[in-house]
């Protein structure tokens, strides 16, 4: 399940907490610091900084969200390009299903790096679910 924050991928942990309890299933929570080239030429080591406090915050919600569902999820911090350590997370773990909200935070990320949630699906090797 990946987490950053936003309306859509707080009703992403709630479906994937779902599916979770109906097929017996483990969940494990992902964030992934953007540490891309376009991404470390707009910011700084500062905004880094803010970046990694934002995805322990956001895991810590996400964490709260899936264990008030009964959950007791793993959590994993990835630094890199969002989609490909989504991916290369997903290979490495033998993971079943990805879930992703359909939107991120923000539409300037968006056109600058392009739909996360598109690339997760169309290079993952496991099935995607992407929640509006």
């Amino acid at each position: 399940m990946c987490c950053d924050g936003s309306k859509y991928s707080e009703k992403a942990i709630r479906l994937a907490c779902e599916l979770a309890r109906n097929y017996d299933s483990k969940l494990t929570l992902i964030h992934i610091v953007d540490r891309t080239r376009k991404s470390d030429i707009l910011a700084g080591n500062e905004y880094t900084q803010i970046l990694r406090k934002y995805a322990k915050e956001t895991l810590k919600k996400a964490q709260n969200i899936a264990k008030k569902e009964g959950f007791d999820v793993k959590t994993v911090t990835k630094e890199g390009n969002i989609a490909n350590e989504v991916i290369s997370f997903s290979k490495r773990d033998k993971t079943d299903l990805i879930v992703v909200g359909s939107k991120g935070l923000g539409a300037v990320l968006k056109f600058l790096l392009g739909s996360v949630s598109s690339k997760i699906a169309n290079h993952s090797l496991c099935s995607v679910l992407i929640v509006k």
